[in-house]
C-alpha cells in the first residue's frame, strides 16, 4: 500500500516537473491565453482550466493503456518480470541525467496546428478539452523522457493502467487550474505567480534530476551487483 502511495505521490510530481519544464510551459501559456479570454466569465474561466486539465488526462491515459497493453504480451511480460528491477537502475540514471541536462537529445512530435486550435476556439469550453488533447500529445525531449522512460515504467511495476497515468495528467494541468483561478479572481497576481513557476523549475528538475540518480545507482548496486542483497 505505501508503495502504491508512493507511486501516485511520484506520477503527480512527474506531471507537476512536466508542466513546468520550459516546452510544455510554453503550451501551458497558450492555453492560458485562450482561457483568459473569458476573464469577464469567472465560472467560464474555471471551467476551461477543468476541461482542458481532463483533456490531458484523458490522452495521457489513452496512450499509457496502449503502451502497458502491449508490455503485458506474453513474452514481453515474462522479460519484464525477470530483468524490471535490474532495468530500471540504469533507467532511473539516464531520466536523471536528461533532467539535469548532462544528456541531451533533438525530438519533437507536435500536432498542433491553427486549424485545431481554431477549431478549439470554436468550441470555447468545450474546446479548451480538444486543446488539453492537442497539447498533450506534442511531446519535446524532456516530456519525452519523463513520460515514456519514467512514468510508463511506475505504472508497469503497480500495474496502473489509469491511475498513475490519471494523475500524471492532472499534475500536467495544475499550473492551468491554477492560472485559471488567479484569471477567475485575482488577475492582478497573474505575472508574479507566473514569475515564481519559472524560478521554481529549475532548482526542481535539478533535485528531481539528483534523486532519480541516487535512486538509480542504489537499485543498480542492488539488483545487478548484489550489493545490498
Amino acid at each position: 500500500m505505501e508503495a502504491y502511495l508512493f507511486g501516485i505521490a511520484t506520477a503527480f510530481w512527474l506531471g507537476i516537473l512536466t508542466s513546468i519544464s520550459p516546452c510544455p510551459l510554453a503550451t501551458n501559456i497558450a492555453a492560458i491565453s485562450f482561457i483568459g479570454k473569458h476573464v469577464g466569465n469567472p465560472r467560464s474561466v474555471l471551467f476551461s482550466g477543468l476541461f482542458y486539465t481532463l483533456g490531458r488526462v484523458l490522452t495521457y491515459v489513452v496512450i499509457a493503456i496502449l503502451l502497458i497493453t502491449f508490455l503485458e504480451i506474453g513474452v514481453i511480460n515474462l522479460f519484464l518480470q525477470k530483468y524490471m528491477n535490474k532495468i530500471l537502475g540504469p533507467l532511473l540514471i539516464l531520466v536523471g541525467m536528461f533532467l539535469l541536462e548532462l544528456l541531451s537529445i533533438n525530438f519533437s512530435f507536435s500536432v498542433q496546428s491553427e486549424k485545431l486550435q481554431k477549431q478549439a476556439e470554436k468550441g470555447k469550453i468545450w474546446g479548451a478539452g480538444l486543446l488539453g488533447v492537442v497539447f498533450a500529445l506534442s511531446f519535446c525531449p524532456i516530456t519525452g523522457v519523463i513520460f515514456f522512460l519514467s512514468l510508463i515504467p511506475l505504472s508497469k511495476m503497480q500495474n496502473s493502467f489509469f491511475l498513475y497515468p490519471a494523475i500524471y495528467g492532472v499534475g500536467t494541468g495544475l499550473p492551468v487550474l491554477v492560472f485559471a483561478f488567479i484569471i477567475a479572481f485575482a488577475t492582478k497576481h497573474l505575472g508574479k505567480a507566473f514569475n515564481k513557476v519559472k524560478a521554481v523549475e529549475l532548482w526542481a528538475r535539478r533535485i528531481t534530476g539528483g534523486l532519480f540518480i541516487f535512486i538509480g545507482i542504489y537499485y543498480s548496486l542492488n539488483f545487478i551487483f548484489g550489493i545490498f542483497s
